[in-house]
Order: structure tokens, then C-alpha cells, then sequence
């Protein structure tokens, strides 16, 4: 194969395809190597090309690995060539079109709901790349990262609106560390919430706390563990599902900041 086709080569197009496959015959006996991926090469229409076959047996391998798919169908067929969902699969199928099991949806869905940096584009990136290899404390960190990104962007926000006010940023502000950095942010926002309105004052005292919360405290086990296993499956998952949203109103904060805070 040349290298421009090997080019064509996009595994995450073909997970998509996989787990849209897996979906249908979930629950069912003919959710089996064969049948899933027969289907999955005519969809892609890889059929025939020996590498981009090997490269949708890797991905379905993937989903075993990862613990998306078991082997057997119930007691009676407890092996190959049967195998059934499990219930970390089953979370990743409820919301599939964005699960970040399926980097596609899940960039594109972030993309519908914010606008990110770069920088903050570029981690999450890495963070789906290290969640789909089973590195849950290096999504975490990559996760965690890409949300003190959007922190910090807010701070240059509010930092630039204060000095057009002719006022002073605080020390806090500019601190090189984002704790610092955040709590003074908490207690300038919580100060001014009520001047926002409704819809974004309640997405604040929803959102807020909670996700970037969240999303500090996963990425700090990975950073400094307790344990020799700090991180799991189900806190990646989650952090994960949550950066979106928060994502989401940091994005709609920012026409406030600009606008409206004094």
C-alpha cells in the first residue's frame, strides 16, 4: 500500500462504525466477530484491503481491551464466537453519538456547544487518545489541563475588562497558580452573579463549582496518588462526559465578562 493511502487510514471512523454496529445487535446472539465485522467493512468499504482490515480488527480487539465487549452470550454459549455488552459498553451505547469511546462524536459535539483554544483543543485530543489506550490517570491529567486552559482564558477575560474599567487586577488574579487563579475567580463571580442573567446566573451556580470541581479533583489523584490505581475507567469516563458542559458555559460567560462585568 502507498503511503497516501495508508493515509486513509481513520481508526476512529471505523470505531464509530463498530460500536454503531454493536449497538444494533447488543442484547442479541449475533453480536459476533464475524457478523459485526463483515457489515463494518461493506459500510466502510474496506473490503478486500488487507490493511485497512487489520486496522478494523485492531479497533474491534480495541473494544474487548478496553472492556467495551465480553466473550460469551449467556451461560449456555460462554465463548467465542459469542460475546455480549457489558455494562461500561452499555454506558458508552446510551450516549454514543457523543461518548468520548467515539472521539468523532465527541469532537464534534463539543464543537456544536463551544468554541476551544488550541490549546485547550489540543488537550482534549490527547485526552480521548489516552482514554480509548486504557491510560485513565493520563486522561485525567490531559482532561484537568484542558480546563485550567479555560480558566485561565476567562481570567485573561476578566483581567482585560477590568483594566478598560481603569481599575486593578488583584494579585490572586495573576497568580501563576491555578488554584489561586480559580479561587479568586469563584469570589469575583459569586460577588456579581446576581447581576447575570437568569438563565446564565443559574448555570453558573449549577455548573460552576461542581464540574470545574470535578474535573480539578480527578486530574490532582492523577497528579499526586494516594494509591497505586487512583484514577478509573468510571472518573475518566465521567470527567470526560462533564468537560462539555462545562465547556459549554465558560463559552457563554465570556460575552458577559466582556459586556456586562464591573
Amino acid at each position: 500500500m502507498s503511503g497516501e493511502e495508508k493515509m486513509q487510514i481513520d481508526h476512529n471512523a471505523i470505531r464509530r462504525v463498530l460500536l454503531e454496529i454493536v449497538s444494533k445487535y447488543a442484547g442479541t446472539s449475533s453480536l459476533q466477530p464475524r457478523v459485526v465485522l463483515e457489515e463494518a467493512s461493506k459500510v466502510l468499504g474496506i473490503k478486500g484491503n488487507h490493511e485497512l482490515e487489520q486496522a478494523a480488527l485492531t479497533v474491534w480487539y480495541d473494544l474487548f481491551r478496553n472492556g467495551q465487549i465480553a466473550w460469551g452470550y449467556n451461560i449456555s454459549n460462554p465463548e467465542p464466537p459469542f460475546c455480549h455488552v457489558t455494562a461500561l459498553g452499555r454506558k458508552t451505547l446510551e450516549t454514543l453519538s457523543r461518548d468520548p469511546a467515539n472521539p468523532d462524536g465527541y469532537t464534534k459535539y463539543l464543537s456544536q456547544v463551544c468554541t476551544l483554544s488550541s490549546v485547550a483543543q489540543s488537550y482534549v485530543s490527547e485526552a480521548l487518545k489516552t482514554y480509548n489506550s486504557d491510560c485513565y490517570r493520563a486522561t485525567a491529567v490531559m482532561i484537568g489541563a484542558a480546563a485550567e486552559s479555560i480558566v485561565l482564558e476567562l481570567r485573561d477575560s476578566i483581567v482585560t475588562r477590568i483594566r478598560a474599567l481603569g481599575q486593578t487586577p488583584s494579585a490572586s488574579l495573576l497568580d501563576w497558580r491555578i488554584k489561586q487563579v480559580f479561587d479568586e475567580l469563584t469570589k469575583m463571580l459569586d460577588n456579581r452573579k446576581n447581576t447575570m442573567g437568569t438563565r446564565l446566573k443559574e448555570s453558573y451556580e449549577s455548573f460552576w463549582q461542581s464540574f470545574s470541581g470535578q474535573l480539578r479533583m480527578t486530574r490532582n489523584d492523577a497528579g499526586h496518588p494516594t494509591s497505586l490505581d487512583p484514577v478509573t475507567s468510571e472518573t475518566a469516563h465521567s470527567s470526560l462526559l462533564i468537560f462539555p458542559e462545562f465547556a459549554k458555559f465558560a463559552h457563554e460567560l465570556k460575552p458577559w465578562i466582556s459586556t456586562s462585568y464591573t
